[in-house]
């Protein structure tokens, strides 16, 4: 959590032959079974108590640009065989319709969980991460990629505070021996507290360690 992923999704998007059309994003955690269902795929109207009007899912959406399926491991069961026949037949169905719905989607999806330990454990299905796994890339821990922070320190920066702010080299060094549990977004909220507490970009190692407040 916290590397990026829906950051590269919408570099993918940006820089690709769909980035005129949709990018639209998901987040499969966040939502019941039953509503992440209708979000993905709609409804038609009438399909259960409180549907008074069609509602077009997030495929469609989607339509001829990308979908995200954030934290796809915690998709239920049930849906990951609707998500797989969706995929393998480029066509929803909206809860209570009538007839299939073809789509043109590029489908994202990103976890920060190992999807081949939930398979071991029958959490997760083996024909639908074959189906996702075509072109899988890994966003490692801010941690193992210690380069970056300089990088990012300065991008932060420009973001929370004065154009022309610049990260000192002891700054770094020290953003640079910490391990970054929460990754690219705790350092994000480090670098916005110290604009917001002291109005300039001041590090201390009381910043990294002290986490009692």
């Amino acid at each position: 959590s916290g590397t990026g992923k829906e950051l590269l999704a919408r570099w993918i998007h940006r820089n690709s032959a769909r980035c005129n059309g949709p990018f639209v994003a998901v987040n499969c955690a966040a939502l019941a079974e039953n509503l992440l269902e209708s979000e993905l795929f709609g409804y038609e109207k009438g399909a259960f108590t409180g549907a008074n009007n069609f509602k077009p899912g997030k495929f469609e959406l989607a339509q001829n640009g990308t979908i995200l399926l954030d934290e796809i491991g915690e998709m239920a069961p049930l849906l990951q065989a609707k998500l797989l026949r969706v995929l393998q037949e480029q066509e929803v169905d909206r809860v209570g319709g009538k007839k299939p719905i073809p789509i043109r989607v590029r489908v994202i999806a990103t976890t920060n969980k190992d999807l081949r330990k939930l398979i071991a454990r029958g959490q997760f299905r083996e024909d639908l991460f074959f189906r996702l796994n075509v072109v899988p890339l890994r966003i490692p821990a801010l941690r193992d990629r210690k380069d970056d922070i300089a990088v990012l320190t300065g991008h932060f920066a420009r973001k929370f505070g004065p154009a022309d702010t610049q990260a000192d080299a002891e700054t770094i060094e020290l953003l640079e021996r910490y391990g970054w549990p929460g990754n690219v977004r705790e350092l994000e909220n480090m670098i916005h507290r110290a604009f917001a507490l002291r109005g300039r970009l001041k590090i201390t190692p009381a910043d990294l360690y002290d986490k009692s407040g």
